[in-house]
Parts: structure tokens; sequence; C-alpha cells
């Protein structure tokens, strides 16, 4: 073992896992241990280790500064220690001597239920990330109007009138429409109605899936107005058309689980020149995507009520444990919160308090009760409480008098409340009652956000939510909304890792036809593979490597052939295919994924088999020592891409973490760049073979990728993984903070209920919602 490698380096990020030891290494951690060999352990650790490594692991600065901590086996420890330690005399501790250290190491220090024993974790005092800072600026608009209610229902409403202006006796077609694109030329849009003059009224709601920055972009030839977020919040204006313009863009940022209502007037006024062609379109750029009509799966036809969408720039969160933590307190932090506060005190005042008033123009505005009201309702609901006497004079009297105008007021009130550790800091505030605590754990856990909806807050009121049936119930009706499923497929993406896949580009040479567009498609299909498998009645996590089914459109049947071909006639949007097991199992062999997991030109066994010790099996790996570039294919030309790799990883100190990378990633070469199924490279027959050695010290071997995707559909370690994967995105807390056996007893749940997604959500939900035990978890202050 080269020198330059610490013990620490080595144990923290990978195991070994070439050989089988003795039969006692193969055995449950320590369980064939006694005390009397783990003393003899320590003894021989404290003699030959602790000076490099501290007497506890912890470190020694002036040797290896780490911690000894990791996820390696007590077998791959034994055979790491007999063959490299100490470095300068590896033949010392060898044999029982290492076994000893291994097992005196891992049942004191090194694993995981060593950390947790040695240092629980505590739940962290953490501050509304930009994403639920976002969504609770969005919900807290919500409260005075409501937010969508989820519906099956696609597309948009449209009504189309005979005349350039509506008339409810010249209304003649009244439909869905699937999509807005439409050229009518110079004919009528439809029966009863006059070429020369008509108007159409289009409306709907916009479902946003993914936060981000969009181009909404119209296409007219005839003039029109469009209003969106809100109907009567002009978005562009174009009731007067000026000159050729018939391109018309802007760009907004939109937040995921929201339904942004919008609406058109369309209008062919009658003239006495000739007469113009007709047509119009709706488009978007979504983020990281490119140009395409919207699609019918993210238009419903109900406008519904009105949104707010945040466009203040937030800092990213620190994601340095594997998902978002809002921990940084700076100067950029505070600035964008000011501007976020700033931001909504002004649709507030626009909006919100003038709607307030007319529904309340009947009662009495003595001392300015009105307003003060509708500022108390605001502040309660960003508190997530209501407000005492005190908290009232300091936040709402006290601002509303030292001005006389009522915009000016507003804005007092909500920059000094937004800006508030009550509303910032959302679990900080012991005063709640226990229902309370409960509400706003669960729209956190669910919505990232907080208690708005109004049966919700009144469950708390009456102090509903204080067993665990009262939060399961409520976390089951929470689950079955817009905002819950957009939080869902974060997770899904977070646990594929799908945020570093960007961009996607081939050589065109070798996959022509492989562009943005097909990319865009690829993406769409995998989204909706995920949607469909976790919202069935089963939502059978096992579906995710099973499946032989998936989503595809004509665009991707057309370059990757009759197994993604639809059932039934194509069509523009999405369609299912017709199953067939040799060639895709799930979202394991997805072409989007296996394209977003291989280079430009080849296949990349090492990216794939990362990803899926990672995030699939949730195992940890050490950063390679340093950077390299793969060889090229044309170094070796005969060479398969495996040949290659074996090559390039063939040195020692590679085999530390390749060993168990390629042998991951092997098993996925049937797949090539851009994920089309192929049995031959380089006139050679692929060699699918694989192997994992799990944390039992079991091994498993596979030839391809279906017996992979039946170990992954039915591995422990990769249960484990997910739930804890889904545990840190909805809760931004680790597992371990809620009971040392919290992430096992979640884990032995999600098995018993058959795997079942949708019931581990809501199980996540209740654990983080209800009162941890002290005993198990301090609160940090």
């Amino acid at each position: 073992m080269p020198k330059h490698f610490s013990l620490r380096q080595v144990l923290l990020f990978s195991s070994l896992a070439t050989i089988q030891w003795q039969v006692m290494l193969r055995a449950e951690p320590t369980a064939i241990f006694s005390e009397q060999e783990i003393a003899r352990g320590a003894e021989i650790y404290k003699a030959t280790c602790s000076s490099c490594h501290g007497p506890n692991g912890e470190g020694v600065s002036e040797h290896y500064a780490l911690a000894l901590i990791g996820d390696a086996t007590i077998g791959e420890l034994t055979k790491l220690i007999n063959d490299t330690m100490p470095e300068e005399e590896p033949d010392q501790c060898v044999g029982a001597d290492a076994a000893a250290v291994a097992a005196y190491m891992h049942h004191t220090f090194y694993s995981e239920a060593a950390q947790l024993r040695n240092r629980p974790p505590r739940i962290g005092l953490a501050r509304l990330t930009g994403n639920q800072l976002r969504q609770s600026l969005a919900d807290l608009y919500a409260h005075f109007g409501g937010v969508a209610e989820i519906s099956d229902k696609r597309g948009v409403k449209g009504i189309y009138f005979d005349g350039d202006r509506w008339k409810d006796e010249n209304k003649k077609i009244e439909r869905t429409d699937p999509v807005l694109s439409f050229d009518f030329g110079r004919e009528s849009p439809g029966e009863g109605i006059k070429k020369e003059a008509f108007y159409i009224y289009w409306e709907g709601g916009l479902k946003v899936d993914v936060t981000g920055r969009y181009e909404i972009i119209v296409r007219s030839t005839c003039s029109f107005q469009m209003d969106f977020g809100k109907i009567e919040r002009t978005f562009i204006d174009n009731h007067v058309q000026s000159g050729d313009k018939t391109e018309f863009r802007e760009s907004i940022v939109l937040t995921a689980g929201r339904v942004y209502p919008f609406k058109f007037d369309f209008i062919q006024r009658e003239r006495k020149t000739e007469l113009p062609p007709a047509s119009f379109s709706l488009s978007w750029i979504p983020p990281h995507g490119v140009e395409q009509v919207i699609p019918t799966e993210n238009l419903i036809p109900d406008s519904g009520p009105g949104t707010f969408a945040l466009q203040s720039i937030l800092p990213a969160d620190d994601r340095s444990y594997g998902f978002e933590r809002g921990i940084a307190i700076n100067r950029q932090w505070d600035d964008s919160t000011t501007s976020a506060a700033i931001e909504f005190a002004e649709i507030a005042s626009d909006e919100l308090w003038a709607s307030y008033r007319r529904k309340h123009r009947k009662d009495s505005d003595e001392n300015r009760s009105q307003l003060k009201a509708f500022l108390d309702e605001v502040v309660q609901v960003a508190f997530r409480n209501p407000l005492d006497d005190e908290l009232r004079r300091i936040y709402i009297d006290d601002q509303v008098d030292k001005t006389e105008d009522d915009l000016e007021a507003i804005k007092r009130v909500l920059l000094i409340s937004l800006k508030s550790p009550r509303f910032l800091y959302p679990q900080t505030d012991v005063e709640h009652s226990l229902s309370r605590q409960v509400a706003t754990r669960l729209a956190l856990t669910l919505y990232d956000s907080l208690p708005s909806d109004e049966w919700l807050v009144r469950a708390a009121d009456k102090d509903q939510l204080k067993n665990r049936d009262q939060v399961r119930a409520a976390a089951q009706r929470m689950l079955d909304d817009f905002r819950a499923h957009a939080k869902v497929r974060e997770m899904m993406h977070e646990w594929l890792n799908l945020s570093h896949i960007t961009e996607i580009s081939k050589n065109q040479e070798s996959y022509a036809g492989f562009n943005p567009e097909l990319v865009s498609d690829l993406k769409a299909s995998l989204n909706a593979f995920i949607d469909e498998v976790i919202w069935s009645e089963p939502s059978d996590y096992r579906q995710f490597f099973n499946a032989d089914w998936s989503f595809t459109t004509s665009r991707v049947a057309e370059f990757y052939g009759a197994a993604w071909s639809p059932v039934g006639e194509a069509s523009m949007g999405l369609q299912r295919t017709a199953g067939d097991a040799r060639l895709r199992h799930g979202l394991l062999t997805h072409p989007y994924l296996m394209s977003g997991l291989a280079y430009y030109d080849s296949t990349s066994p090492i990216h794939r088999g990362v990803f899926l010790i990672r995030y699939i099996l949730g195992r940890t790996l050490r950063p390679p020592n340093e950077a390299f570039s793969p060889l090229s294919p044309d170094l070796h030309p005969d060479l398969t891409t495996r040949q290659r790799v074996a090559l390039q990883t063939s040195p020692d100190n590679c085999q530390v973490c390749h060993s168990k990378i390629n042998a991951l990633g092997f098993a996925l070469e049937n797949f090539d760049a851009v994920g089309r199924y192929r049995d031959v490279e380089k006139n050679k027959p692929i060699d699918s073979s694989g192997s994992y050695i799990a944390r039992d010290e079991q091994t498993a071997r596979f030839q391809g990728t279906a017996e992979l995707a039946d170990y992954l559909a039915n591995s422990p370690d990769a249960h484990r993984a997910f739930v804890n994967r889904a545990f840190q995105h909805f809760v931004k807390q680790p597992a371990a903070a809620y009971g040392a056996g919290t992430l096992d007893e979640l884990t032995s749940k999600f098995v018993k209920s058959g795997y079942n997604v949708k019931e581990l959500i809501i199980e996540i939900a209740v654990v983080a919602a209800m009162p941890v035990e002290k005993s198990t978890a301090q609160e940090e202050s």
C-alpha cells in the first residue's frame, strides 16, 4: 500500500472485497468475537496503531488527522490491516491479531453503531432553506386564497366566440384543448365561427414540477393579452398589436408543486385590408431544458387561486451531508431574506390587502382595525402560532401607529416579521402547543413550508394532532397534494443524483439523432415512469428495478427501436410501452440515466459503478487520489471498454476502490453510451458479469443487468440506503437524531409494507412530526 494513503482514508471511504476470509470473518459483525479477543485487539491497537491514529481512532494531527470511521465490514478491515498495517512493518499485525484489531476498532469507534453510541446525533438548529423560504412565502400568500386542489384533468379550457369579443349569445365552442398550438391560417377555428373575426378565451393552470427559471414563449399573429400567476395580473400585453412582432418572451422563476393560473384573450379582428393568418402557440424553456410546446401533463383546465412566485435570488444551501441544510448565516443570506421580505410585502400590499378590504368592507375600521386584523392574520400564519398581546404590540400595533400610510405600514410589519427568527427558524418556538408543533413539522416535512391549509390549522387549534394515528391520517391527506408530489419528485432526483446530469451530448458520428430534443423526451419519460411507480396503488419500490415497461414518445421510439414503441398509436404526449424484460429493467437501464452516466462517445463503467455504490447501495467511497482521464480507445483499439477500464485501474492503489466500483459498473455494459442495448463491442461478446460484497459480508455475483436489477430490488443495503435518502430529504436531519434505531425501524416497516414508497413517506412524516424523546435526541440551542 503506498505510503501517501492513510489507514483512515482507506477505511473511511472504501472497502476491499476481493477474497473470502476465514469462516469467522463471514459471520455477523463482532458476533463471534469474545470480550477477551476484543480486549486483546485493544492492546494491540494501543501498542501499534494509536500513535498515528489516536487512542480512540480520532486521528493525530502530525500523522493522520482524520478519524477512523466508515462502513467497511470486519472482514474488509481485517484484510486491510493484515496486508498493509503498520505501514512500515506490515508483518507485525497479521492473522488472528489483525482480526482482533479489526473487531476492536469496529466495535469501539469505527462502525456506524459505535459512532452513534459514542456521539449520538442531535436535531440541529436550522433556518429555512432557500426552497423552504420560497414555499413558505407561497403558502403565506395562498392562505388568503387557497392552493390548487390535486386533479387528474389535463389541458386548457377554451371558449370560442363568433365575433371579436365575449358575447354569451355568440359562444360557439367550449372544450378542453390538450395544448396551445394552433395554426388556423385564414380559416375559421371551428363550426359556426366566421374566419374574419373571432375571439378565443383560454384559461387554465400551469403545473410546475421543478423549481427554477423558466422562459415563457408566446407566438401569435393576432392580438392577445396574457394574465399569469393570478387572473388580472397582466404578464404579456399585446392587446394592441404593434408592427410585425409575433414572438413574446418573458423569464420568470417558478416554484415546484405550484399551479400558476393563466388566461389568454386571443382576438382576430375584422379589417378592411387582407385578412392575416391566425396562429398561436404557448411554449416554454424549463430549467436545463429545450424549448417545447408546454406539454399536456403540465396544463390543468382550471385556473384556480392566485399564486406567488418569489423572484429574489437566494444563495445555495449547504449540501455537505448529502442533503440541503439551512445552516449558513452570512451577509448573502441576510441580504436575500431582506429582498424576499420586501418582494412579498409589495405583493401583499398590491393584492392581498386590496382583496381583504373588499371581503371585509362592511366591518368597522375604527382605529384602523381592518388593517391590524389583516396584519394579525398574516403574522400568525408566518409565525405558525397565534400572537399574544406582547407580540401583537411589537410586530403590528407599534408599526402601524408609526405611519399613517397603510401600504407603508404593511411593508414595515412584513419586513420585521419575515426577518424574525420566529419565521426563519420554524422549530425553535417551544411555546407552541403540541398540535401546533406537529402541524409545523408536518408542513416542513411534506411541503417544505408552513401550515397554511385551513383544515390543518383547524386540527392543530382543536388539539387533534397529538397521537400517532391522528398524525398519520393528516400526513396521508397531505401527501395527496401537488406540493408533496413535487417534493417526492425532488427526492427521487436526489436519490438518482440527477441534478448532476444537466446536459447530455454525444458524438454525432456514432450516435446520429441523439440531440437535445431527444434528451428532453427521455427526461420526461423517466419522470413519468417514476410518478407512475410511486403514485400507483402498490407504490412498489422494487418496480424501479424490475419493471419491464416505461414511457415513450415517437422520437424515443424512432431512436431506440421496437422495445420503446408505444402501445397503440403514437401521439404528441408520452405513452406507455409494451413489456420487454430483456432490454429494460425499470429506471436502472433507462436511457436518460445510462446516457448521463457515460462519456461523449463511450460507456463509463466507473461512473455507473460509483452511482450504484454511493446512491443505490448507500456505501461510501474515497475520492480518487488524483484526477485522471480515461484511456483513449484509440490507444488500445482492440480492447473493449471493460478491458480498458480494467487496465487503467489495475494498480494496487486504484484497486482500493475500483475492485468494488468496476464489479458493479461492468454489469451494465450491455447498454452503450446512449443506453441502447448491445450484445457485442469490438466484435467481442459483452462481458457483463459483476459482483458486490454487502455489509453482512455476503458476496453477490450477477451475470448481466437482469440479475443485478433483481439483486438491487431485494438488497437490504439498497433498501436501507433508499430509506435513509428519503428521510434526509424530507426531514433535513439525520435519522439517528430521532433515535438510534430510527433508520432500522423505518426500513423494517418499509419491507413489511411491501416496499410501499407512499407508506414510507407517511411514516417518515410521523417520525419527524412527533416529539422526540430527550434521552435519545437533544435539540441544539
